[in-house]
């Protein structure tokens, strides 16, 4: 009678002072990576600050100033087509 015997499944052999070293290498490299997204956007921002500032005329003024030459032109659209219809926009019946 000729039992065989198996040898249990080797576990995995892995290096742990390997894995720790590239996790801490990921760690470092994603907080330089941070560090220069935050400088650049920080960089990014005071431009855009700086470039509102020297405008003649506010970003927000501009948007009313311009809302308000669209109801101007809407209107007179408007008012030139019930003018076409010829009596004022009314139908008979």
């Amino acid at each position: 009678m000729n039992h065989h015997h198996r040898s249990p499944a080797r576990a995995l052999d892995i290096d742990t002072r390997l894995v720790t070293a590239g996790a801490m290498l990921t760690v470092c490299g994603s907080l330089v990576a941070f560090a220069g997204l935050a400088l650049a956007g920080f960089a990014l921002v005071n431009a855009g600050r700086q470039w509102v500032r020297q405008m003649e005329v506010p970003p927000g003024e501009l948007a009313a100033a311009k809302l308000r030459q669209a109801k101007q032109a809407s209107l007179a659209g408007m008012q030139a087509w019930q003018a076409a219809q010829g009596d004022g926009g009314r139908t008979n019946p």
